[in-house]
């Protein structure tokens, strides 16, 4: 299984940005994908999460209003489309997903937010 981010970079507040993720090993259509979040020196924490037919998602209450989470089965990709940028949204940003008993994450994108 492997998941690869892409998208990541500088941007200032107020800006946008989209993530992606492109998943293989696995039936990507499947199953259920998330985001997480590594600040500096914080914990890694879910951003978002998507069923597996992308008609179900959640958040977490920072991110609400300003965060999508979307899929593409036909291309194994899952995206964050972040709007509204703040710097408190600055962090590595990494998508998972569960399979069997184990978790598979892909190596991380930068968002720093800062003018």
């Amino acid at each position: 299984v492997q998941l690869v981010e892409s998208g990541g970079g500088l941007v200032q507040p107020g800006g946008s940005l989209r993530l992606s993720c492109a998943v293989s090993g696995l039936t990507f259509s499947s199953y259920v994908m998330s985001w997480y979040r590594q600040a500096p020196g914080k914990e890694r924490e879910l951003v978002a999460t998507i069923n597996s037919a992308g008609d179900y998602t959640n958040y977490k209450d920072p991110v609400k209003g300003r965060y999508t989470i979307s899929r593409d089965n036909a291309k194994n990709t899952v995206y964050l489309r972040m709007n509204r940028l703040k710097p408190e949204d600055t962090a590595v940003y990494y998508c998972k997903v569960l399979h069997l008993t184990t978790a598979y994450w892909g190596q991380g994108t930068q968002v720093t937010v800062s003018s």
